[in-house]
C-alpha cells in the first residue's frame, strides 16, 4: 500500500498527459474536414486505446 501512495506523484502527470492528448486529438478530429477513414473509427481509437490511440490519430489519422 505504501508503495503506490509514494507513484502517485509521477502518475499524475502522466495521467494528464494522456488527458490532454486525447483532447486535442478529438478535438482536432471533430474540427477537420477529413480524416483517412471514418470519423467515429478514429473516435473510438483515440478513447480506447489511450496513449497510443491518439499519438496514431496525430501521426496517421490526419489528413492535410
Amino acid at each position: 500500500m505504501e508503495t503506490i501512495r509514494s507513484l502517485i506523484p509521477f502518475l499524475i502527470p502522466i495521467v494528464l498527459l494522456q488527458l490532454g492528448l486525447m483532447v486535442f486529438a478529438l478535438v482536432d478530429l471533430i474540427r477537420r474536414e477529413r480524416t483517412k477513414g471514418p470519423k467515429w473509427v478514429w473516435a473510438l481509437v483515440i478513447i480506447f486505446v489511450n496513449l497510443i490511440g491518439s499519438v496514431v490519430y496525430l501521426v496517421v489519422g490526419r489528413e492535410e
